[in-house]
C-alpha cells in the first residue's frame, strides 16, 4: 500500500511505489527514491545515570526516549546534536563533546507515512550546573536513571533499546 494517492509531479494515478521506496509515474516517468533519513540521538551520562526524555508527541507519546532528532541539511551528526539537546532541554554541549558510539536502523511511523531512519547514537556527560528546561511540546517530562535500573521495555523505539543494551554491556 502506498501513502502516495498521485503523482506529486503530474497527479496521475498510474504510478508504481515498490516497498514504498522507489516511486515511478508511469505517465511523466518521475522517479522519487524515499530514502533513510539521518537522525541522532544522545546518551547523556551523570554520576552513573542516564537522561531519558518522556515523549509528548507521536510516534511513542509517553515512552522513554533519548533527546535527539533529525539531521537537517548541510548539518553535520555533531551540529545536530548540540542544536536538538538546547532545543529539548535548553542545554549547551559542543559538537566536539559528542562521541559517536553506535548506529542503529528505526522505523519512525509519523501521520501514516512509514520513515525509514538511520539512528547515529553518540555518547556526552551532563555539563556542571547546567539546568534543564524543557520544550513542552516535544518532550513531556525527564528522568535521570541509574545504569542497572534501566528498563529496556520502557524505551519507545527498537533502535534505541538496542543502542542502550548495547552501551549498558559495553
Amino acid at each position: 500500500m502506498s501513502f502516495f494517492k498521485f503523482c506529486p509531479n503530474c497527479s496521475s494515478v498510474d504510478f508504481v511505489f515498490e516497498n514504498n521506496r522507489r516511486f515511478e509515474c508511469s505517465d511523466c516517468k518521475m522517479v522519487y527514491f524515499h530514502n533513510v533519513a539521518a537522525a541522532v540521538a544522545v546518551i547523556i551520562e551523570k554520576n552513573e545515570e542516564i537522561l531519558f526524555t518522556v515523549r509528548n508527541r507521536e510516534p511513542q507519546k509517553g515512552k522513554l526516549d533519548l533527546p535527539g532528532g533529525f539531521v537537517d541539511p548541510d548539518e553535520t551528526a555533531e551540529e545536530t546534536c548540540k542544536r536538538e539537546i538546547k532545543e529539548e532541554l535548553n542545554v549547551d554541549i559542543s559538537p566536539e563533546d559528542f562521541k559517536y558510539f553506535c548506529s542503529q536502523p528505526n522505523d519512525y511511523n509519523y501521520r501514516n507515512i512509514p520513515y525509514k531512519t538511520e539512528d547515529l547514537i553518540f555518547v556526552a556527560h551532563f555539563p556542571e550546573n547546567a539546568e534543564i528546561l524543557l520544550e513542552k511540546s516535544e518532550i513531556a517530562d525527564y528522568k535521570w536513571i541509574k545504569k542497572q535500573e534501566i528498563d529496556l521495555d520502557e524505551i519507545g523505539f527498537l533502535s534505541l533499546r538496542k543502542a542502550m543494551k548495547a552501551y549498558l554491556e559495553s
